[in-house]
């Protein structure tokens, strides 16, 4: 997918911690740059910068992800809240719209994710 290293470490670390049954960290939800995009190789000094059009596409993704969750942007909800509540709203096919236009999309392994996801949490397609 063309990362560097950096991100690909970050990126990492981030996906352990959400992952860590025990971690109930406070995670900020916002529009736009997060701790991901620290590392990033297209951070730009105000905009992603991957192409001109990607710092709008980033941002429309993350503002249709905080409605579709009943989120408030710019707000701090814990690790553990945040991932029930996504189990519960977020149906695999809903990434079709949730994420329209990633390049990850395609690969099917965020729609798989959302299926462990909501298993783990009991509940069924």
């Amino acid at each position: 997918m063309g990362y560097s290293p950096s991100f690909v470490e970050k990126m990492s670390e981030i996906v352990q911690q959400i992952r860590d049954p025990e971690s109930d960290i406070w995670l900020e939800i916002t529009i736009g740059f997060d701790e991901a995009c620290s590392a990033c190789p297209h951070r730009g000094e105000m905009k992603c910068e991957a192409d001109e059009d990607s710092d709008t596409h980033v941002k429309q993704m993350d503002a249709r992800v905080i409605y579709h969750l009943d989120l408030e942007s710019d707000a701090t909800y814990r690790k553990k809240w945040l991932v029930r509540r996504t189990a519960s709203m977020v149906r695999p096919d809903d990434l079709d719209e949730l994420c329209a236009g990633c390049s990850w999309l395609s690969y099917g392994v965020c729609k798989e994710g959302i299926r462990k996801l909501r298993a783990a949490h009991g509940i069924s397609e």
